[in-house]
């Protein structure tokens, strides 16, 4: 998944404003407790990164983003 494609899909899941604060300030268990940026920046891949978010927020993902 390209990065845009996951910054496109986070905001559809969570609208374009409280996607940004989702990947700033929620750590996640499934990154190692780390935030969404954190995961990016030390090099996560993207697909790991959306898979850990789908885990995190099952009722908020819809199933056709996933």
């Amino acid at each position: 998944m390209r990065l845009t494609d996951f910054w496109t899909r986070l905001a559809e899941a969570f609208g374009p404003g409280y996607a940004g604060s989702i990947a700033r300030d929620q750590v996640l268990s499934q990154l190692g407790g780390r935030t969404i940026e954190q995961a990016l920046a030390s090099g996560e891949q993207t697909h790991v990164v959306w898979r850990a978010v789908c885990a995190a927020y099952p009722d908020r993902v819809p199933a056709r983003l996933r």
